[in-house]
């Protein structure tokens, strides 16, 4: 099913439009003197490095060898070299060298493509799932285009299930896929083109030996080893499933919340949703009681955001566990709800004259900031005077609980609010 041509190709439409660098490797356009450089492809696996190579191969009229950095070394790469000179200077053809997993080469190794790619003597081709920035030599990127693949989207794996169900090539009609063993299939194969593509091999074949017309999710299931998650992305199991994290959270229950983590993990949940569940939680229902829970959760959400699944699952679970074993209070929750509901109904009014900006020329006159006191001018670093509005000034939102870190802060409320001449509301 390895696609033939470049508009057989799904997905990284990005890196395929009028002009690119693969339209012209592929003999598409006339770039002159100008001709198509060497590139690197890096991208995740299974998102088409090495088909969009073969594609190159197929439709190009230039020589095309293929080499692997797992196998090959300099003696090899020297070789393909020396015959791609020989080549144009007795046939005038070029050669396009493809090099999969070049950062399994070492710097000396890399070094030996350098004069081949500089004097175009080979356009190289070169994948790797590693960053080029850190396993490629920097001599050798700067005389390639670096052009990054994506993960295949649900819509694009779908597409190519379905044409591989269809297709001469492929299964020729004689097994359907219903919707729901479909899903679990795309879950399985989380952008990897080449893991759906085996898997439904493997599930048809199973199928078929059973005498049955259609691939059933049971049959996927026993095929793959692998079962399905009950969990849909977009309706009630999505938002019943994060219910039931949070609440094992606010909970305690730290082995019930690595359970629906991993409900929503394998079910191919988007990692990122998950973190900004885990920055709510840490607010909402641990706040102060251990000031480390927000830092852990937004600290999770950046790696996540860098590293993606399947490491990303490791920092979630590191941070669902702090939270889950962290002390817990509601207070700061609380706090701003009550607050917000007395400005909702209306209780306001205007700011305390001494409170107000005094910078401007004319602010003394209208008595701005007169008689303002600089609590750090005093020993205690707090000022007897008033802060809240009128109609506000003795209200007591922030009522701390005793849990954890927030004992201190409950000390502290209490003698904050004597020294500042508070009556209790």
């Amino acid at each position: 099913m390895r696609p033939r041509t470049l508009d057989e190709v799904v997905g990284q439409q990005h890196l395929l439009g009028p002009g690119s660098p693969l339209r012209r490797l592929v003999g598409e356009g006339n770039g002159g003197p100008a001709g198509p450089s060497s590139v690197i492809l890096w991208g995740p696996p299974g998102t088409g490095k090495t088909t969009l190579a073969y594609v190159v191969s197929k439709a190009t009229n230039k020589r095309f060898v293929e080499l692997s950095a797992i196998t090959a070394g300099v003696k090899e790469v020297r070789a393909v070299i020396d015959g791609a000179r020989r080549a144009t200077g007795a046939f005038g053809k070029e050669t396009v060298l493809f090099l999969d997993e070049i950062h399994r080469f070492s710097k000396a190794q890399q070094d030996s493509l350098l004069p081949a790619v500089e004097n175009r003597w080979v356009t190289l081709i070169a994948a790797t799932t590693e960053n080029p920035y850190f396993s490629v030599i920097s001599p050798l990127l700067s005389r390639s285009l670096l052009l990054t693949l994506e993960p295949l989207t649900d819509d694009d794996i779908r597409s190519l299930l379905r044409r591989a169900l269809s297709d001469e090539r492929g299964l020729k009609e004689a097994v359907t896929l219903p919707e729901y063993t479909e899903e679990h299939l795309l879950r399985i194969a989380s952008g990897d083109a080449r893991r759906a593509l085996t898997a439904l091999e493997a599930a048809a074949g199973a199928a078929l030996d059973q005498g049955e017309s259609e691939i059933g999710l049971r049959t996927l299931e026993q095929t793959v080893d692998r079962a399905a998650v009950t969990y849909d992305r977009d309706g009630d199991q999505h938002y019943d499933v994060a219910s039931a994290l949070i609440k094992s959270i606010r909970g305690s229950d730290v082995d019930a919340a690595l359970h629906y983590l991993a409900r929503m993990i394998e079910a191919g949940e988007d990692p990122r949703f998950i973190a900004r569940r885990l920055m709510i939680s840490a607010s909402e229902d641990i706040g102060l009681a251990d000031p480390n829970a927000l830092p852990i959760a937004v600290a999770a959400a950046q790696a996540v955001a860098m590293i993606g699944f399947p490491e990303a699952a490791l920092t979630l679970s590191h941070a669902t566990i702090a939270l889950a074993l962290a002390p817990k209070s509601n207070a700061a929750t609380t706090a701003i709800g009550a607050a917000l509901e007395d400005v909702r109904k209306g209780l306001a009014g205007p700011v305390p004259p001494h409170l107000r900006d005094g910078h401007y020329k004319g602010a003394a006159k209208l008595g701005h900031a007169q008689g303002y006191v600089y609590p750090h001018d005093l020993p205690e670093g707090i000022a007897e005077q008033q802060y809240a509005p009128d109609a506000l000034k003795d209200r007591e939102y922030y009522t701390p609980s005793r849990h954890g870190a927030e004992a201190r802060y409950a000390d502290a409320v209490e003698w904050t609010r004597k020294r500042l001449g508070r009556k209790r509301s």
